[in-house]
């Protein structure tokens, strides 16, 4: 059901906007930053940090905008939103705790400076909507109990794959059936892709060359899917999710899976690489109705026990808006975790690691990220991907073997790690009193 466009124009016509921080301002922020000020009547971009002002600048400039404010401090923020001016700034405290902004867009892709700015803004009681699902799938969760005292929404974003999932997902059970398998649509999966072989695609795109290769290697799915788990109950079959190759249709594949399998997981998680419609994803859902599984018969989705729901493509930044307004207006989350995570991304090596080597980050040449059941994940105290970055090795770790803690030193006072430990405890004391009571 499509409500939110009246909303937005009702807020126009109120001249009362939801008004938006967003916090980076690089290839998808700047996508953003036009989508809102040029085609989202009822909102306003009214504030970006980045870490170069001149970034945050041509995030403006190029959506058209020249008249812009640099603000150094949350009072001249305040007085700039106040006044109906367009800010930018280096430091993004200031949106996090500036009056005047209902909701903030942290669009970084970073794990500790996105997980300082999260709690600042839920602190400062801000809804947050994240296109950081390497944030989310980290400690999502544990951001999700913070959000959810202080009274505000924590949302993954629409548009990105597991917003566009989570929509599809929602729809199918709003019809009566039963979602078993949440798929993402890929054109290639290479775990031994590194920035350098993915340099030329990325400057094609005008993206950053480790971007590009955490979407070529495994990890930027690995993320995606796992928060798409921990928003539905779902786990994934086996570690790295089963990922087939597949050219043909997503609704020629429902006998690749084995039904009674997925109903014994609660459903899971996957992908595929090669099918079409890429980059599109997929609802494989089922229905205990013989009468309306006649009806899907009639009505082409064939004769089960598997029905294929699909969504032909997923437009990013256009729809990231969209997701503002439903926290802001409805108290909607487009996705956000259930309760403790099912899935985890692990930390898995991309070449023979030697001792005392120091860990790369997410989409560069020395790890790649895998989904693993989160159960599993604790029992054998495997290193998240989301934390990986900074960590010393302990001893050498062969190509393709995952990490553990015990293989690692963690960089010392990161707010990350510390919610990462909450985490763990407060999820597993919640599993003892469930098991007590």
């Amino acid at each position: 059901m499509i409500i939110i466009d009246r909303a937005l124009e009702a807020r126009a016509a109120a001249g009362n906007p939801v008004r938006v921080g967003m916090i980076g301002a690089g290839f998808m922020g700047r996508g953003i930053a036009n989508q809102i000020i040029n085609s989202v009547p009822g909102m306003e971009l009214v504030a970006i940090s980045n870490r170069s002002l001149d970034g945050a600048k041509r995030a403006y400039t190029e959506a058209g905008i020249e008249e812009i404010q640099i603000v150094e401090s949350v009072g001249a923020l305040e007085t700039a939103i106040a006044q109906g001016k367009y800010a930018i700034t280096e430091d993004a405290n200031f949106i996090c705790q500036a009056q005047g902004i209902d909701a903030i867009i942290e669009v970084t892709g970073a794990v500790e400076f996105g997980t300082q700015m999260v709690m600042q803004g839920i602190a400062h009681r801000k809804h947050i909507i994240m296109m950081n699902a390497e944030l989310d799938a980290t400690i999502g969760p544990i951001l999700k109990v913070y959000a959810d005292k202080a009274g505000v929404i924590l949302s993954a974003c629409d548009g990105d794959q597991p917003g566009v999932e989570l929509n599809l997902y929602r729809f199918v059970k709003s019809i009566g059936l039963t979602p078993l398998l949440c798929g993402n649509i890929k054109g290639l999966q290479d775990p031994y892709r590194n920035p350098t072989t993915q340099e030329g695609f990325a400057k094609r795109w005008g993206q950053k060359a480790h971007m590009v290769t955490s979407f070529a290697d495994g990890t930027k799915i690995s993320f995606e899917q796992a928060i798409v788990a921990n928003a539905t109950g779902m786990k994934v079959a086996k570690r790295g999710m089963l990922g087939y190759n597949f050219t043909g249709h997503v609704d020629e594949m429902t006998n690749m899976y084995d039904v009674e399998q997925l109903k014994e997981l609660g459903g899971i998680v996957d992908y595929v690489v090669g099918a079409k419609p890429s980059p599109g994803v997929f609802v494989f859902a089922t229905h205990d109705d013989p009468k309306q599984r006649h009806y899907l018969d009639l009505y082409k989705l064939g004769e089960g026990p598997l029905y294929s729901f699909y969504t032909p493509y997923h437009l990013c930044h256009f729809e990231v808006p969209l997701s503002v307004a439903r926290a802001v207006l409805f108290q909607d989350a487009v996705m956000a975790p259930l309760g403790g995570p099912l899935v985890d991304v692990v930390a898995t090596a991309k070449i023979d690691l030697k001792a005392g080597d120091t860990l790369d980050g997410i989409g560069y040449y020395m790890t790649y990220g895998q989904c693993e059941n989160s159960n599993i994940v604790q029992q054998q105290k495997l290193l998240p991907m989301g934390l990986a970055e900074g960590c010393r090795l302990k001893r050498d770790i062969p190509r393709d073997q995952v990490l553990t803690y015990d293989d690692v030193e963690l960089p010392a006072g990161r707010l990350c790690d510390q919610l990462r430990a909450e985490q763990n405890q407060y999820f597993a004391s919640e599993k003892v009193l469930a098991t007590v009571s």
